[in-house]
């Protein structure tokens, strides 16, 4: 089991391996690879996370659990066929990483939280069968799949209403040889729990997804597969802080301030 960050090195982003409290920077490679982390640590506190990895696609999935059916209905208008996977895009700048602020645009109505358990592809991935997928996962972190619900339930495409800024939360690292298919995980609302769930209630698990994304396109090292978000989603509003913490993982914590 492995701990992979991002981080600030002066103005240089670098991967990281955490061990404990220390994080040591890769002198060879990435983690999608052979590498070898250097032998001078620092401290956690002292350095500034970004996202954990550099995605190529976010791709996140719509009503994924049986307890968000009702409410992914009311926010989408329209009933949602759950009988195959359902992903969507979201823009490669919406991606924020641990601590960054969700900024609210102006105008854009409610803006709930989604908490999510996120999967990091590790390998070049297309066409893969189910019973293979989780071969391509590198390993899981937290995710927010921050949503406007007006923009989405009247705009005929969900381009701002998931993709504005800073509207996908992510980290805070990457860990490796955890098992997708059986984390707990809850998101916390100015500290107090909102959200619920271990990842086996999802409906469509992480093999599937993956499998059903790679048969259209494929996916690289480094994407990452928000798998869906349980029960009932609210508004967040500025100054809240918004918490994701899962099993093994950690804390994803992010304040929301107004655009």
């Amino acid at each position: 089991m492995t701990t992979f960050l991002r981080f600030l090195d002066g103005q240089r982003p670098r991967y990281g391996v955490l061990d404990g409290q220390m994080v040591y920077p890769l002198v060879r490679g990435t983690p999608f690879g052979a590498f070898r982390r250097g032998r001078e640590g620092r401290a956690l506190s002292e350095v500034r996370l970004l996202p954990p990895c550099q995605p190529t696609k976010i791709i996140a999935m719509a009503v994924n659990y049986p307890t968000h059916v009702r409410d992914g209905a009311r926010h989408t208008g329209s009933e949602t066929n759950v009988g195959e996977p359902q992903p969507f895009l979201k823009a490669i700048s919406c991606l924020a990483g641990p601590e960054d602020d969700i900024v609210l645009p102006p105008g854009a109505g409610p803006v709930h939280y989604e908490g999510e358990m996120v999967v990091v592809i590790g390998r070049q991935c297309r066409r893969v069968a189910p019973e293979k997928a989780l071969d391509y996962v590198l390993g899981v972190t937290c995710g927010n799949d921050v949503s406007a619900r007006e923009w989405q339930r009247n705009d005929r495409q969900w381009w701002r209403a998931k993709g504005s800024d800073t509207f996908a939360p992510l980290g805070p690292w990457i860990v490796t040889g955890l098992d997708p298919m059986n984390l707990g995980f809850e998101l916390r609302l100015n500290g107090q729990t909102r959200q619920q769930a271990r990842t086996s209630e999802l409906i469509h698990g992480v093999p599937d997804i993956i499998s059903f994304i790679s048969r259209y396109m494929t996916l690289e090292p480094g994407d990452v597969i928000y798998t869906g978000t349980p029960g009932t989603t609210d508004e967040m509003r500025a100054g809240d802080v918004v918490e994701v913490e899962m099993e093994g993982v950690g804390v994803l914590r992010n304040r929301v301030r107004g655009g």
